[in-house]
C-alpha cells in the first residue's frame, strides 16, 4: 500500500464503526419505502426506486453477521455504484468523514468484533476509535 491519503465516509453498523472510501459513495439518503423481493437472500431488505434507478438495499448488519439493523430516524442508505449497478447499504447511522494515511492502515484481524476479516481492507486507529475499512466489492459479491 502506498502512503496516499484515504478519505472515508464512516458509519455505524450496530455498535461497530466502519468506513469506506468516499469515492465509492454515490449518495446517502433516508428513503425507507422499499419493495420486498421474494426469495432474495435474508440480508436483502428490498428494492427502491431512486429517480428511476432501481436500487437493491442490503442490511449491512445482517450481511456482516452483526444482526439485523434496527431502523430508526438515524438509519441511512449509503448508495454505492458497483459493477454498473446501484446498491444501497442500510446502516444504523452516519458518522464523520475521516482522513487516513494508507501507511497507517493495519491489516484486518481474522475477525473484528465478530465480523469476518474478509469483508475488510484493514483497520485504522484514530486516537479514540477503531474503524474497520470495508471492502465494498467483497461485501457485495461474496456470500457468507
Amino acid at each position: 500500500m502506498t502512503s496516499r491519503t484515504l478519505e472515508m465516509a464512516t458509519f455505524y453498523v450496530g455498535d461497530a464503526l466502519c468506513g469506506m472510501d468516499i469515492l465509492n459513495v454515490q449518495e446517502i439518503n433516508k428513503l425507507m419505502d422499499m419493495t420486498t423481493v421474494p426469495q432474495a437472500p435474508d440480508y436483502v431488505v428490498g428494492i427502491l426506486n431512486l429517480r428511476g434507478q432501481i436500487v437493491t438495499i442490503i442490511d449491512l448488519g445482517k450481511k456482516l453477521n452483526l444482526g439485523k439493523s434496527e431502523r430508526s430516524d438515524m438509519s441511512r442508505n449509503i448508495i454505492v455504484n458497483a459493477k454498473d449497478e446501484y446498491i444501497g447499504l442500510l446502516v444504523s447511522r452516519i458518522s464523520d468523514v475521516v482522513e487516513a494515511q494508507w501507511d497507517k492502515v493495519e491489516p484486518p484481524p481474522a475477525n473484528i468484533g465478530g465480523v469476518q476479516g474478509k469483508f475488510f481492507k484493514g483497520v485504522y486507529k484514530t486516537k479514540d476509535r477503531l474503524i474497520g475499512i470495508l471492502d465494498v466489492e467483497k461485501v457485495l459479491y461474496n456470500d457468507k
